[in-house]
C-alpha cells in the first residue's frame, strides 16, 4: 500500500514546464527502419510534367538507413553532382507487422505519418535505369520533425502538401493526386515482403520539382528547403557543402 500511496504521490505532483520544441535537437521519426521504401511517379500532374505515362503499377526503389537525417539538420552536398532536388512527400511509418493486408485493412498496419524530402542527384539518378544511387546520398531522407498518430489523420489522401526553398513556393498539391493511395500501397508491397514496425514508405512527390523546368536552377549550399503537409508540421533544413557540414 506504501508503494502504491508514493506512486500516487508522483502523479499528483504539479507538471514539470513544457520544453520550447524549437529549443530542441530533433531526431528523425524513426532512426532504425529494417526498410526504406520508395514510390515514384506517384502523382498524376508529376508524371505528366516529367513526360511518363501514368504508372499502372507502383513504381518502387529503396533508399538505407544512412540517408535519414532530421529537422533542422544541415544535409551536406557532395561534389558528385550539381542537378540537386527536392521532393515533397508524405512519409508512412509501419507501426506494425503487415503480411498480404488487403486494402480495407492495410491502414491499420500504420503508426503514424510525417513530412519527408526524398532529396535527389538528378544526374546520378539518371544515368542508368535504376535510380538508386542518385537516392541514397547521406541525409538525403529528412524525415520529420514529428510523427502524427494516425487517429489524428483521418483520411491521409486529403491532405496539403508543399515545398518552399527560401521562402518561395515551388511544390503545392494535395496527396488527392496520388495515383496509388496510402492503403493500395501498403497492400502491393505486403504482397512481396512483410512490413514491420518502424519501416518508412514514402508515397511520392507532386508536380513542381526542379527536373520539369526547362531551365532548372538546381539546389546550391546555403539554400533552406522547408516541407509542409497540413497536419504534420514543417521540416526544415539548410543545404550545405560537405566541408562546412557540422
Amino acid at each position: 500500500m506504501s508503494d502504491i500511496s508514493a506512486l500516487a504521490a508522483k502523479f499528483g505532483a504539479p507538471a514539470s514546464p513544457l520544453v520550447p520544441m524549437e529549443s530542441l535537437r530533433l531526431a528523425p521519426v524513426v532512426v532504425a527502419p529494417e526498410k526504406i521504401i520508395c514510390v515514384g511517379l506517384n502523382y498524376r500532374r508529376h508524371a505528366v510534367e516529367a513526360n511518363m505515362p501514368i504508372p499502372t503499377t507502383p513504381v518502387i526503389f529503396g533508399k538505407f538507413a544512412n540517408s535519414l537525417s532530421a529537422s533542422g539538420d544541415r544535409i551536406a552536398l557532395p561534389t558528385v553532382d550539381f542537378k540537386y532536388d527536392y521532393e515533397a512527400e508524405l512519409g508512412v511509418i509501419i507501426g506494425r507487422e503487415a503480411r498480404d493486408v488487403s486494402v480495407d485493412q492495410a491502414l491499420d498496419s500504420v503508426a503514424g505519418y510525417c513530412c519527408a524530402n526524398d532529396l535527389s542527384a538528378r544526374s546520378a539518378q539518371l544515368a542508368t535505369s535504376q535510380w538508386m544511387i542518385g537516392k541514397m546520398l547521406d541525409g538525403f531522407l529528412p524525415l520529420g520533425p514529428i510523427l502524427v498518430t494516425t487517429d489524428e489523420i483521418p483520411d491521409p489522401q486529403a491532405l496539403r502538401i508543399q515545398c518552399r526553398v527560401n521562402g518561395e513556393v515551388r511544390q503545392l498539391s494535395s496527396t488527392s493526386d496520388m495515383i496509388f493511395s496510402v492503403a493500395e500501397i501498403i497492400a502491393f508491397l505486403s504482397r512481396y515482403a512483410t512490413l514491420k514496425a518502424g519501416d518508412v514508405i514514402i508515397t511520392g512527390t507532386p508536380e513542381g520539382v526542379l527536373m520539369g523546368h526547362r531551365t532548372p536552377i538546381w539546389l546550391k549550399p546555403g539554400d533552406e528547403v522547408a516541407i509542409g503537409i497540413a497536419g504534420l508540421g514543417v521540416l526544415t533544413n539548410t543545404l550545405t557543402t560537405e566541408e562546412s557540414r557540422s
